[in-house]
């Protein structure tokens, strides 16, 4: 090991736009007909079922079957207003098309996440994209913390019911993981910042940037100046390996490093690493793995604690890794990490397994993997001080320290709601766009009620 080989621009720069490129080319005209024209149409149709926001699959992919294709992006904003990025990060393969009924004849399931796209991508392109009206306005104030998916499912479905509504976001641009937290290739050209754009131009929603919850603004004050709030806080901590030197020159947190390749306006200035070692089993780790592959690194290296079937990255992204080059290693402990010159320069794994109660332990063999860079993917959490007052909670927090809600996501405080990566679930885009819809309608049903 003879220390750190990190540097920028170790590619050519048309790799650059190739690597990045779109990962799945949209579909054409003829190929979205015949992939319509597939399905079954069932009449109590899983797919319906397995989507969090229930979009109506069959009668959007009926539309486009017969060339309505604004119907049937009208029927899909309709249930879901984020529905263009859904199509594009969804893990479609474990919701609505793992419930296709095509699965259990040809193994071949109905293209949904991909028609879902044409229709979208459809409206998108065209002068009357608006398909949605304000109610006229009821005079009543909501505030929003947080411009992510959640966030901003809840504002419109809010400002759609004639509510006037504040968005306060942190970051410089709204769009949540959206924009600063998913794969590079998965999102492209720009399309986060065109989705928040068509949620806006509905009217009735203003978004204060650089605005953070404890810092700038506090809860008590938007209680007090707003009719309600709604929290779409994600998550802002990342967990640490916990070993010596984790500060060390090369040792880096994914989400951090995701989101400067996303916001970096010349991508071979980031620095990468020849020999890479991802550290996590999610889909934060698989995009870490592959986007830092196709920055150049000629090493990379995922080392997950358990056995593959415990990773919650799916199927299709693990064998999207691979097709990129990356090595899978399983059940491996990180232990410790060595240094050269004040870089990492590899990484100590001790082997595992299950006791007989099923519980993971070490075996007491250990390996060393070289790296140059070492990247921290192993979950992130939500930190609660926001939400404080001098330390003491003002919401009611869940057994896993994310904020409680009812079914409607009401919090222990009456006039607070919350949704997304903030309370318990799915941290996924569909999952919040969900939680802030659903949470809109008991708001809505709360403010007209309320004198």
């Amino acid at each position: 090991m003879n220390g750190a080989d990190i540097k920028s621009g170790r590619l050519k720069p048309e790799q650059y736009a190739e690597n990045f490129s779109d990962i799945h080319p949209p579909l054409d005209r003829n190929s979205a007909v015949i992939e319509a024209n597939r399905c079954l149409f069932c009449y109590d149709a899983p797919c319906i079922q397995a989507c969090p926001t229930s979009i109506d699959i069959p009668i959007f992919i009926k539309k486009i079957s017969t060339e309505n294709v604004k119907g049937a992006a009208t029927t899909i904003l309709s249930a879901n207003i984020m529905g263009g990025a859904c199509a594009r990060v969804c893990p479609v393969e474990e919701l609505c098309e793992q419930a296709c009924v095509r699965n259990t004849q040809s193994g071949q399931p109905i293209k949904i996440g991909q028609l879902q796209r044409y229709a979208t991508d459809h409206l998108f392109s065209r002068d009357d994209a608006q398909i949605f009206k304000r109610k006229p306005a009821t005079g009543k104030k909501v505030a929003i913390v947080g411009a992510g998916p959640a966030g901003l499912a809840c504002a419109h479905e809010l400002a759609r019911e004639g509510h006037d509504v504040t968005i306060f976001e942190a970051r410089g641009k709204s769009g949540g993981l959206n924009e600063y937290g998913i794969a590079a290739y998965k999102v492209p050209d720009n399309f986060a910042q065109q989705e928040v754009e068509y949620i806006l131009s509905i009217g009735g929603i203003e978004v204060k940037h650089g605005q953070k919850l404890g810092r700038d603004i506090t809860l008590a004050q938007l209680r007090k100046d707003y009719d309600a709030v709604f929290l779409g806080l994600g998550h802002s901590g990342v967990n640490a390996l916990g070993l010596e030197g984790e500060n060390l020159k090369g040792v880096e947190n994914a989400v951090d490093y995701i989101e400067a390749l996303r916001t970096a306006k010349d991508k071979s200035a980031l620095p990468v690493g020849k020999r890479v070692v991802v550290i996590g089993g999610g889909n934060t780790a698989i995009d870490i793995a592959i986007q830092i592959k196709r920055l150049g690194a000629e090493d990379v290296t995922l080392v997950y604690r358990r056995g593959p079937e415990n990773m919650t990255a799916t199927d299709w992204e693990c064998e999207l890794a691979q097709v990129n080059d990356v090595r899978i290693i399983h059940w491996s402990i990180p232990t410790g990490l060595l240094a050269a010159q004040g870089n990492v320069d590899g990484i100590i794994f001790e082997y595992a397994q299950l006791d007989v109660n099923g519980k993971l332990m070490g075996t007491g063999d250990k390996y060393a993997v070289p790296a140059d860079q070492v990247f921290k993917a192993i979950g992130q959490y939500f930190v609660p001080s926001p939400t404080q007052d001098n330390g003491k909670d003002l919401l009611q927090l869940s057994a896993k320290g994310r904020i409680a809600v009812n079914e409607d996501g009401q919090t222990s405080l009456a006039d607070v709601w919350a949704g997304g990566d903030c309370i318990d679930g799915q941290d996924l885009t569909v999952a919040a766009v969900a939680g802030g819809k659903r949470a809109a309608i008991a708001m809505n049903r709360t403010l007209r009620e309320k004198k």
